[in-house]
């Protein structure tokens, strides 16, 4: 595949906990459709959110021409099985100039949560560079509490202020809320557009191909930047869905 320089791809993906009891759609199985599912589409930019080490490792086996930021260092002994990241994989000739690693919680800096909170989210931000354009790109994962995700989004802007104000900014994530939601409209009214904007469907399908819930996981932008096309990718690969 040639890859114009004067466009990029991305892709978000919340890979499914890796561990989940999930029968024929356990991780085992289900990565026998990447290889496909990566040959078929090859994005510059991929926001994976719920990656365990296992999976993470898997990627990076089938994903030779990506690097990959947000994979935090595992330090417990012996390793903790279900640990979870968010990552970015990208593309040469992108270089990562700088990341940063964000929990979503009033101590970003250190593992933690907001008080209500299910588990400790977290916040994943790289500054990209490309024969001199630019790109800041974020991949977050958020909770389930409306007032939890609004607040949420507001650590997720003030973090920004640790980059490039002049960057075109990318969000990909798996936010649990739906377009019409206050935490939607809190990047909106930060100037964000949504590539899926008027064409709002469901991408969450239980590994089914069918609509099953809301337009949970958003692709956002900002700056002097335009979406091209866009598609919700539902269909099996090698006979099974990723």
């Amino acid at each position: 595949m040639t890859h114009d320089p004067d466009t990029f791809t991305v892709m978000t993906m919340n890979l499914r906990f890796g561990l989940a009891e999930d029968g024929e759609n356990s991780w085992m199985n289900r990565k026998k459709a990447y290889p496909e599912l990566f040959t078929i589409h090859e994005p510059d930019f991929i926001g994976f959110q719920e990656a365990n080490d296992f999976q993470t490792a898997y990627l990076c086996d089938i994903l030779k021409d990506h690097r990959h930021i947000g994979e935090r260092e595992n330090l417990q002994d012996p390793p903790v099985r279900s640990w979870q990241d968010n990552l970015i994989f990208y593309r040469s000739p992108w270089t990562c100039v700088t990341h940063r690693h964000y929990f979503l919680s009033d101590t970003p800096d250190i593992e933690s949560k907001f008080p209500d909170s299910q588990w400790p989210r977290q916040c994943i931000i790289g500054h990209f560079r490309n024969n001199g354009r630019s790109l800041v790109h974020v991949n977050t994962h958020f909770d389930f509490a409306a007032k939890v995700q609004e607040r949420s989004a507001c650590v997720v802007l003030e973090f920004l202020k640790d980059f490039p104000a002049d960057a075109p900014v990318l969000i990909t994530g798996d936010f649990n809320t739906s377009p019409c939601s206050r935490t939607y409209e809190l990047f909106r009214e930060k100037g964000f557009r949504d590539l899926f904007e008027n064409h709002h469907s469901s991408t969450f399908h239980g590994f089914t191909g069918k609509d099953l819930g809301g337009h949970i996981d958003w692709i956002l932008f900002k700056g002097p930047i335009e979406g091209v096309e866009h598609r919700i990718i539902q269909d099996p690969f090698n006979g099974i869905y990723p």
